[in-house]
This record gives structure tokens, C-alpha cells and sequence, in this order.
């Protein structure tokens, strides 16, 4: 990849062919295919393996997802916290793409929507009545409910999607690399990540995905199918949960094909609000008084016990029954959704710094996911501590039926129960969706990292969800999907601290980077006569037209880059100019090929603004006027070149050159240096 399809921001057109990423496509699609047919023609047989691998990554590897999900959280927040929080996901002149609120429906849909409805009732009542130490009864039970329900739901698991995410995002839209879980580990292993080791990560990440997303709508799905026999009388069973799941991903691809900003972007907007407007009814209609109580007090408990409850593996007594139903497959569940997750949270997060990025991941789903839970978690177990024993047993054993039978205690039940089911419905529909997107994505060789693959590999991905979830259903219901997601996500746990190791090293090396374009050298200011002055004040209060713009990069820029370009190919270099006469950002490039280490980019951009109002008169007779900013690999550094001589233009140029000089110096004296990190091409 060069430097240039870096800094360009274009999409692919629709006619452009996007090629399939052939070993991770076939790889995942024969694996999940073959496996799908096994567990629906041998389910016995599927059922067993599936049950002893769960026994066994749970004694080998329980310690290890308990630390490894405490250090993804950890990494994040102290990379957020640190000078590299400044960092933006993308160019320097990049900005979101979406405002907060659409942006938070967006990542709130995708990473937790159908398993809210889920667990929401179920886990609350299930833990104040089956905890996995003996708690007693009453409030302190009540409590720790809750607690632990806020446990599996918070911070820890929103620190896996956050970690991939800002990894996917930092290499593809700031350094140019593919959107592929492979690029975060550039910096571990270089160039084999086209390889072997390449093909490997990404297929556990396709695989860890689908699992996920199939366990998500299976789950799903067992619950809507009692919702529509509570409403409808539809008769509960596998022949209709399949004629459901076919449905769902009907829908599902038809959104997918609409695109992240029409089909995605719309249903996570309307989930978002019909999820907020039951919560709030449920508070007002409710004891509210006493639920905005137990909120403030379930953050409390939450917040005083959190390192605790990270790092209690129960060594000495394990429940192990409930930790592989709850906690294990909890962190496990979350882990196998990271690669989907986090690259649709990198696909919507483009321009976003990463302080920005991960407060917003972390905190705007965290408020919400612990209001939801206390409301509705502290209305279903005080019905059950107010005698309603028939409820709460039934939503332990029959968890499908949980939401519905906590709706009919409540006013207006016929309603809420109807609205209950759309929601479950819709995000069904989102997670199919934006899954089958970042599949695709995931399987193909796109032109950049802001295309997306093609409707038809979107399609057939929703179609291998559907296939897939139907399969875990036949193996035997909830217990096959949980116990799935367990073995399917410890490939993955591993691939994240790769993925930790490598953002590191990075990030370091955007350190050094921005040290040296802090530096001060001597001669960086241009002193050409003793008018120079009048000639820069001139330029503060001048607001240059397109044509004088276009004038100014003929005139000017170009033949400065031209002696630049003379000056260092004396010195046996090898330079490139290019100019550009269609609608991209940069105009006119000059790029010197160093060799092992990163080039030297240096492009202009002229940009379009809206005039002043103290401009002028005359100058307001155009209500826009022009800047030409330059830019690096890195971005567009914010200052305008319009009025600047031809030997300023080359000051400028020499200027950021010997910053670049001064960066790899710096790089290569860093102990274990890899100076050709993000070497374009490779």
C-alpha cells in the first residue's frame, strides 16, 4: 500500500471489485460448515465433545481468562489516561463520522442488544436465588445479585470490544493497514502477518465471531419463542425457533445491504430509544423511590468490589457448575465477540481520539447497562422477595419465559409484552446485520479501510449465522451455546494480548514521532528580507478564491517540490511527486523512498472554508475562500501555506523532513527498534 492510498479517504466506487481473502474465507466457511452438519446429523455425539472441551478449558484456562480480562480493561485505561490518549483514530484532519448519540446507539446495539432483553430479569433472580456461595436471604442476597449481575455486564467486558477496536482502528486509519485483526500484529511479527500466522488470526477471529453472534441469537430466539406463545399461542419448539431464525436473517441481510449509514445506523437509533422508554416505565410504574435507591446503592457495591470479584477464581471451593454457566462464559462470550465488536466499533469510530474513544466505549454503555440492570434487576427480585416464589423459579428454569412473566406483573402488559418482542426482534436484526458486515469485511481484500465488502458476501455471511445457530439449537439449546462460546473464545484471548504487545510498540513509536515534531531546529524560520513581516501580516487578513488557490499550487508549490525534489535526488534518493485532479483531499505529493525505514510524505490539501465575517467587503462578495494545508503521513497539520514564497514552500518541506530524520533517528536508538514500522508496501 502506498502512502497515498493512506492519506486517501475515498470509498470504493460500486463497480470496483473487491477480492475474497481466500484462505480465511475458506478456512472459516468449510470449518463452520462441516461443524454445523456434524452437530445437526451426530448431535449426541457433537453434544459430548463439545461438553468435555468445556471441562476441560475450564480447570486448565479459568485463571487465565479471569487475568487476562482484568489486563485487556487495564491496558485500555491507562493507554486512554496517558499522552497517547491525544492520538487520533485516523489522520490528523479527520473528524467522527457520526455525533455521540447516533455513534452510542450504534455500539450499544451491536455489542449487547439481544442478551439485555435476555438477562435482565434472568441472571438478577437466578443469583439472588442459586448465588454460587451461600448468601442467605434477603437484602444482602439482593445485593450481591446485583452486584455480580452488574459484574458480568460492566467495565470488564466492554475492555475487550474497546482493546480491538482502538487497536483496528490505530493500523488501518492512521497507518493505512487493512482493517483485518491480522494489521494489530504488525508490530509483533512484521511482514509474516501475510502469512500463515496472518491466515490463523483472522480465521479465530471469524470463527470466535460467528460462534458469538450464533449464541447471541439462539438465545434470543428461545426467548422469542416464548414471547410468542405467551401473546400468540405459537407453540414453543425447535421447528419454530428455526422458522425464526430463518426470518431474522432475512431481515438481518437486507439490512447489512443497506450499508453502516441507512440500515444499521437507523435500527440502532430506534433500539436505543425503545430499550430507554421500557426502562423508564418500569422505573415510574414501579417503586421508584426505592429503585432509585438500590441504584446508587448497586453502583456502590459495584464499584467497592470490583478488584475483588476480577480476581475470585473460588480456588479453594469452585462452583464450577456456576462459574462455567456464568463467569466463564461470560468473559469467554465476550471475548469471542471482540473481532466483531470492535471492528464495527473501529468501522463507526474513524476520527475519534482514543481518550475520546475509550471513555465513550467504556462509559456511555457501562451508564446505561447499570441503570438497565438495577431497574429491572431490583423490580423482578423484590416481586420474588414479596412472595412471588412460582416467578422466580420459573425464570431460573425456563429463562425464555422470565421478561414476559415479569411484564404481566406491571401495568399495561399487553403493551409492554408487544413491545418487548419488536425489540428483541430489532435486535436481533442488528446484530445479524452489522455480524454479516464485519465477516465480510473480514474475508475479503478491500481497497482501503473505509470500503466495505460486497452485498452478496454480506448475504451469504448472515445465511452461515442463521445456519450455524440453528445447528447449536438441535445440539441442545442454551447449555450447547454457552458451552461453545467457552472453547471458541480461549483462541482468541490469546490473539489479544498479541494485540496488547503490538498497539504497545506502536504507540511508542508515535511517541518518538511526536517528539520530534515538538523539535526546534535551528534555521526552521525563514528570513528572506526585512519586508518578510508585512508580507505575513498580509497573508492573516487575506482570503484567497479558488483561482488563487489553483494559481498559488502552479505557481508556487509545484516547482518548490520540484527543487526539492532536484536537491535530494543529487544526494542519490529516490523521490516521487504526484499530482491528483479529482476530488481527493490531496492535491500534489512529494514521497522519498528511504529505503527500510518509513518514507518521507509530505502533500498539500487544499481545503474549502466558510468566509469571515470580518473579512473584507470585497473579499465577501465569495462566501467561501481557500487553504492549502500541508500534510504528513500522519495527517494534515492544521496551518495554511496560501501566500508563502517558493523558497518559504521549501522551508516548510525541509522543515518536516528533518523532523521525519530526527524521528527515525530516534527510532532507531529505542532498544529492539523496528525501523520499518508501517513501511508502506509492506
Amino acid at each position: 500500500m502506498s502512502q497515498q492510498d493512506t492519506i486517501n479517504e475515498n470509498t470504493d466506487s460500486p463497480s470496483e471489485k473487491v477480492l475474497i481473502n481466500k484462505v480465511p474465507f475458506y478456512g472459516s466457511v468449510i470449518g463452520i460448515v462441516l461443524f454445523a452438519l456434524w452437530a445437526m446429523f451426530f448431535t449426541e455425539s457433537a453434544n459430548s465433545v463439545i461438553n468435555q472441551a468445556l471441562s476441560w478449558i475450564s480447570a486448565t484456562f479459568g485463571w487465565f481468562y479471569f487475568f487476562a480480562i482484568f489486563v485487556y480493561l487495564l491496558f485500555v485505561a491507562l493507554v486512554a489516561v496517558s499522552p497517547w490518549g491525544k492520538i487520533r483514530l485516523g489522520q490528523e484532519h479527520t473528524r467522527p463520522e457520526f455525533n455521540v448519540v447516533t455513534w452510542a446507539a450504534m455500539l450499544f446495539s451491536a455489542g449487547i442488544g439481544i442478551d439485555l432483553i435476555f438477562f435482565c430479569i434472568v441472571e438478577p433472580v437466578t443469583q439472588y436465588l442459586t448465588p454460587p456461595v451461600a448468601m442467605g436471604e434477603g437484602s444482602e442476597a439482593a445485593r450481591n445479585a446485583i452486584k455480580i449481575t452488574l459484574f458480568h455486564w460492566g467495565l470488564s467486558g466492554w475492555g475487550v470490544y474497546t482493546l480491538v477496536g482502538m487497536a483496528l482502528a490505530f493500523f488501518s486509519y492512521r497507518h493505512g493497514l487493512p482493517l483485518a485483526i491480522r494489521s494489530a500484529l504488525y508490530p509483533v511479527f512484521g511482514k509474516k502477518i501475510y502469512g500463515p500466522i496472518g491466515h490463523t488470526v483472522d480465521i479465530a477471529a471469524v470463527l470466535g465471531t460467528v460462534f458469538g453472534i450464533a449464541t447471541s441469537l439462539g438465545i434470543g430466539l428461545i426467548q422469542l419463542n416464548y414471547g410468542l406463545n405467551h401473546v400468540f399461542g405459537i407453540a414453543e419448539g425447535l421447528t419454530v425457533q428455526i422458522v425464526l431464525a430463518v426470518v431474522v436473517i432475512v431481515f438481518a441481510a437486507i439490512s447489512a445491504v443497506t450499508g453502516v449509514e441507512k440500515g444499521i445506523r437507523r435500527l440502532s437509533e430506534f433500539n436505543m430509544l425503545m430499550a430507554l422508554v421500557l426502562m423508564l416505565f418500569v422505573l415510574f410504574v414501579g417503586d421508584t423511590r426505592f429503585l432509585l435507591n438500590a441504584l446508587v446503592l448497586n453502583i456502590g457495591d459495584y464499584m467497592t468490589d470490583f478488584v475483588s470479584m476480577s480476581f475470585n477464581t473460588f480456588a479453594f471451593d469452585p462452583p464450577t457448575d456456576w462459574l462455567n454457566a456464568w463467569t466463564l462464559f461470560f468473559w469467554a462470550w465476550w471475548i469471542a465477540w471482540g473481532p466483531f465488536v470492535g471492528m464495527f466499533l473501529a468501522r463507526i469510530s474513524r476520527g475519534r481520539t482514543i481518550g475520546e474513544f475509550v471513555a465513550g466505549t467504556l462509559l456511555l454503555p457501562l451508564s446505561f447497562m447499570i441503570v438497565w440492570m438495577s431497574v429491572m434487576g431490583n423490580s423482578a427480585i423484590d416481586m420474588v422477595m414479596s412472595g412471588a416464589q412460582d416467578f422466580g423459579e420459573q425464570a431460573v428454569n425456563n429463562p425464555g419465559s422470565a421478561i414476559y412473566l415479569f411484564l404481566e406483573s406491571i401495568p399495561w402488559a399487553a403493551v409492554t409484552t408487544i413491545v418487548v418482542s419488536i425489540l428483541a426482534f430489532v435486535f436481533f436484526i442488528t446484530s445479524g446485520d452489522s455480524g454479516s458486515l464485519v465477516l465480510s469485511n473480514l474475508t475479503s481484500v478491500l481497497r482501503d479501510p473505509y470500503s466495505d465488502a460486497p452485498a452478496w458476501m454480506r448475504i451469504m455471511w448472515a445465511a452461515i449465522i442463521g445456519l450455524l445457530t440453528i445447528a447449536l439449537l438441535l445440539t441442545g439449546g442454551l447449555s450447547a451455546l454457552q458451552s461453545a462460546v467457552v472453547v471458541t473464545g480461549l483462541p482468541f484471548a490469546i490473539v489479544l494480548c498479541l494485540m496488547m504487545l503490538g498497539l504497545f510498540k506502536a504507540l511508542r513509536v508515535e511517541s518518538l514521532k511526536q517528539k520530534a515534531a515538538d523539535t526546534n531546529f535551528s534555521g526552521t524560520y525563514f528570513v528572506e528580507s526585512d519586508k518578510n513581516w508585512t508580507q505575513r501580516l498580509h497573508r492573516f487578513v487575506s482570503f484567497p478564491d479558488q483561482k488563487q488557490c489553483q494559481q498559488f499550487l502552479d505557481e508556487v508549490a509545484m516547482p518548490a517540490m520540484k527543487e526539492v525534489k532536484a536537491a535530494l535526488e543529487e544526494r542519490k534518493l529516490t523521490v516521487t511527486i504526484s499530482e491528483n485532479h479529482d476530488d481527493s483531499d490531496v492535491c500534489m505529493s512529494l514521497q522519498v523512498d528511504l529505503h527500510d525505514a518509513q518514507d518521507f510524505y509530505y502533500a498539500l490539501r487544499p481545503s474549502q472554508h466558510a468566509m469571515p465575517s470580518f473579512a473584507t467587503r470585497s473579499a465577501r462578495s465569495s462566501s467561501k475562500y481557500y487553504r492549502v494545508e500541508p500534510l504528513l503521513a500522519e495527517g494534515g497539520q492544521g496551518y495554511d501555506l496560501m501566500g508563502y514564497t517558493q523558497h518559504q514552500v521549501i522551508e516548510d518541506i525541509l522543515n518536516q523532513f528533518e523532523r521525519h530524520m530526527h524521528f527515525l533517528h530516534a527510532q532507531r536508538t529505542q532498544p529492539g527498534a523496528d525501523t520499518n514500522l508501517f513501511k508502506p508496501g509492506n
